[in-house]
């Protein structure tokens, strides 16, 4: 096994077809769900261990809430998927956006430690914007 990470070790997963995240119309404005997901887990793309880690999304509705049965499933998926920390956390961000639209949203993943390492990945919407 090359030392080397690739290009290809990179974009793992970012591709990846994953079950379609549902919404549902909202009916209220100018308040925050919080969504926690304690038992994440994903695939090294490089060294193909399980990483696991808690995943919490935050955001504030607009015209859609998100359906929690097919966020389950959408987070499920992941269990078979090869991603780095880094993009998962972006591609949960991206796809929670694509779904429902927010206001605003936060993801953050806090991995496991694998080698005496914890890694904490936060990403937001709008991009750059702190909730």
């Amino acid at each position: 096994m090359s030392r080397e990470y690739t290009e290809k070790h990179a974009k793992a997963g970012l591709d990846e077809k994953l079950p379609r995240i549902g919404a549902f119309p909202n009916h209220f404005k100018k308040y925050e769900v919080e969504i926690v997901i304690p038992e994440f887990t994903s695939i090294c793309p490089k060294t193909g261990l399980p990483d696991f880690g808690k995943i919490t999304i935050k955001y504030e509705p607009k015209k859609l809430c998100l359906e929690l049965k097919s966020l389950k499933m959408y987070m499920l998926a992941y269990r078979n998927v090869g991603i780095f920390n880094e993009n998962a956390v972006n591609r949960i961000l991206n796809d929670i956006v694509a779904a429902c639209r927010p206001a605003r949203a936060e993801v953050v993943g806090v991995f496991n430690p694998r080698g005496g390492i914890e890694v904490a990945v936060s990403a937001r919407f709008p991009r750059g914007k702190r909730l």
